[in-house]
């Protein structure tokens, strides 16, 4: 028979919880406060089937959009065919975690501004742009020796009769 195309195909090892996670569902996955704004990632909890999202949307990023009693709205971008298309989807909180997608960007904003801050206590004028890294820079080759290398002529009759 040939292969189904239902809504969970081919996700017996997708939507499988994880090695020595199984069982209960942690309090704080329902205890989490999510804000419309929020970058979130969305991880199928297989255990929970009520507000399961499509295999499609299972790793992707999102920024919610709406938040109910059980769910959130995350917008998602899809692309099909040659557009991207942003995706409205509403899942539940057993499927969502926050996204560190932007904890890096964050933290340099809080370096930049305490920079700032030091720079004008000092009078001084900073850039907190990134800079690419720059050519490494020269250096001179210390103790180096020249050694001549000469090759050995080769013997075609030497050589078929089994070496020198």
């Amino acid at each position: 028979m040939p292969a189904g195309h239902g809504l969970r195909s081919r996700t017996r090892d997708l939507f499988a919880r994880p090695f020595r996670k199984k069982g209960y569902i942690p309090l704080t996955t329902y205890l989490r406060t999510f804000h419309i704004g929020d970058y979130v990632d969305i991880k199928v909890n297989g255990a929970v089937h009520k507000g399961m999202p499509h295999k499609f949307y299972h790793g992707r990023t999102g920024k919610v959009w709406n938040v109910t009693k059980r769910a959130i709205g995350v917008e998602v971008n899809k692309q099909v065919g040659n557009r991207i298309i942003k995706k409205r989807i509403h899942v539940r909180v057993e499927h969502v975690q926050p996204s560190r997608c932007t904890e890096e960007f964050r933290l340099r904003k809080l370096k930049n501004d305490e920079l700032k801050a030091a720079a004008k206590k000092n009078g001084d004028t900073i850039s907190t742009k990134r800079q690419p890294e720059g050519p490494k820079p020269g250096f001179m080759v210390e103790g180096a020796t020249l050694e001549t290398v000469t090759p050995i002529p080769y013997d075609v009759v030497n050589d078929l009769k089994g070496g020198y």
